[in-house]
């Protein structure tokens, strides 16, 4: 009985032996992709395609492509690319799909990829489409498809963010919400934004959206911006982290998003004339609209929540004097400047700073 178990227990081991000589051998095939042919994009069955702000989510455009064949089994991944112009010289991703050969596009998306390459709005304008082609986790081997062209009226993008005070040494306290004044946007670097205008003694910081705590603009080392994006700590005070405002006056304070750096001056306003009166008119704003003037300071004027339609707008004094500028939405105005272009009918926040002459007219729902 022993020699029996015996025998069984080195003919396990000669199996097992086996199995580890065959395990061993290296079998193992090296598979080497190649560059797909480029797929071809199939034209759009309309050429002309009008998008409707009311029906975003709707469908605009189906993009379907052939099939890769990098000439392996791996994972093909493909990116709509879409372009102002023919050569793709800045193309937008709109959106990347993974073994499939089709992608829809809402009204929506189509709009925001026709902004973001700079269509305007309003006006049917030409846009281009592509399909890249890759391979794999790391998008390798990319093989851009043919393009097409087809034309699209996108509604509008508005392309701004904007910004408002906060603190001690403002008029709103540190309420987050209490008709906090806006920053005026720099027209020619939307990154630079100032307000000149009265400061108390105290500190501030910089909010993005009215009614929320972040974002969150300050300072931590007195000379550079920081962030608390909503997931982090809060930064510190303007204008030197947690070292207020020694003295009560007028400041120009000037934020840059772009380097990241801003700066606090003090601002001589003793010659400014200050106004008893102040109101919008033009063809936006159907007639004369009563401006409202900060408590705060009395060079800051302000309406909440107006209606201006597509037209021309211009600031008018009690002295019979008219302020425009023009920029949409935010620039410098002078004294018989011409008029404000308002490009898109909305609801309005507008203000103007009549010791800088800058305006900043923010949509309430673009």
């Amino acid at each position: 009985m022993k020699r029996l178990k015996y025998i069984q227990n080195i003919a396990i081991a000669v199996i097992t032996l086996s199995f580890i000589l065959v395990s061993c051998e290296d079998d193992s095939e090296i598979f080497t992709a190649e560059a797909t042919p480029p797929v071809a994009l199939s034209e759009l069955p309309t050429s002309m395609i009008e998008l409707d702000p009311n029906n975003a989510g709707n469908p605009a455009a189906t993009f379907i492509w052939s099939l890769a064949d990098f000439g392996q089994p791996a994972a093909e991944n493909y990116s709509l690319q879409i372009s102002a112009d023919e050569a793709f010289t800045e193309p937008y991703t709109a959106t990347s799909v993974s073994g499939t050969n089709s992608v829809t596009l809402s009204m929506g998306e189509l709009n925001s990829a026709a902004g973001t390459v700079g269509l305007p709005p309003f006006e049917f304008n030409t846009l281009y489409a592509r399909i890249m082609s890759s391979i794999g986790t790391q998008n390798g081997l990319p093989v851009a498809s043919n393009s097409i062209s087809f034309d699209v009226k996108p509604y509008f993008n508005y392309p701004f963010k904007d910004y408002y005070i906060v603190g001690n040494a403002t008029a709103p306290d540190w309420n987050n919400n209490n008709n906090n004044p806006a920053l005026f946007r720099d027209a020619s670097n939307s990154n630079v934004y100032r307000y000149t205008g009265y400061f108390g003694a105290g500190e501030f910081k910089v909010l993005e959206v009215k009614g929320l705590w972040q974002p969150q603009w300050g300072t931590n080392d007195g000379s550079t911006i920081d962030v608390n994006p909503g997931d982090g700590s809060d930064p510190g005070t303007f204008p030197n982290n947690n070292s207020p405002i020694a003295a009560a006056g007028f400041y120009t304070f000037t934020i840059n998003f772009g380097s990241n750096t801003f700066g606090f001056e003090p601002y001589d306003a003793s010659g400014a004339t200050t106004f008893s009166s102040m109101t919008i008119q033009g063809t936006a704003a159907g007639g004369d609209v009563a401006m409202t003037q900060l408590g705060f300071d009395s060079h800051i004027w302000f309406i909440n929540s107006v209606n201006l339609g597509q037209g021309d707008l211009n600031f008018l004094t009690n002295t019979g004097a008219t302020w425009a500028g023009d920029t949409s939405f935010s620039g410098q105005a002078t004294e018989g400047g011409g008029s404000i272009p308002v490009i898109v009918q909305d609801d309005y926040d507008v203000w103007f700073n009549d010791l800088t002459g800058e305006y900043i007219l923010i949509p309430l729902n673009l």
